[in-house]
C-alpha cells in the first residue's frame, strides 16, 4: 500500500481535512465571541475582526487548495503512466511532509522566513518531480 504514489495524495487530502476541522473548531467560537452572525454577513471583510491566530488557520486551509492541486495532478499523471519508482514515491512523501510542516508553521508560529523556506522547498520537490516526468517522455 505504501509503494503507490497515490498514498501520499491520500495523506495530503486527509491533512487538508484535518486543517478544515481545525479551522472550524477555532473559527466558529471566535465568530460567536465577536458577535458575527454568518447568516447575516454581507462581506468577507467582516471576518477581519477575528484573532490573527484564527485567520492564519483559515489562510492555510486556503493554501492547501492552491499549489497542492499541481501535486495532485502530477501524482495522478505519474500513476497513470507508471512513473512510480521509489524515487518518485519518496519525493511525493517529501512534498506531503513539507506541506504539513508549512501548515503547522503557519498555524502555530507563522515566522515568515521559515515558512517561506519550507514553501520554496516544497516547490523544488514539485519541480524535480515534473522534470523527472518530462525526462521520462524522452
Amino acid at each position: 500500500m505504501y509503494e503507490t504514489i497515490l498514498t501520499p495524495v491520500l495523506a495530503l487530502i486527509v491533512w487538508t481535512l484535518v486543517m478544515w476541522l481545525w479551522m472550524y473548531a477555532t473559527r466558529i467560537p471566535a465568530m460567536q465571541k465577536a458577535g458575527i452572525n454568518a447568516a447575516k454577513m454581507t462581506s468577507k471583510s467582516e471576518m477581519d475582526v477575528l484573532p490573527v491566530e484564527v485567520r492564519r488557520i483559515a489562510d492555510n486551509y486556503n493554501h492547501l487548495h492552491e499549489q497542492p492541486t499541481v501535486f495532485y495532478a502530477l501524482a495522478v499523471y505519474c500513476h497513470l503512466v507508471g512513473l512510480t519508482d521509489p524515487l518518485m514515491i519518496g519525493l511525493a512523501w517529501g512534498y506531503v511532509a513539507l506541506r504539513v510542516l508549512h501548515s503547522l508553521i503557519q498555524a502555530l508560529w507563522n515566522f515568515i522566513p521559515v515558512r517561506f523556506l519550507v514553501f520554496v522547498s516544497s516547490t523544488i520537490v514539485l519541480v524535480v518531480m515534473s522534470v523527472i516526468a518530462v525526462l521520462a517522455l524522452i
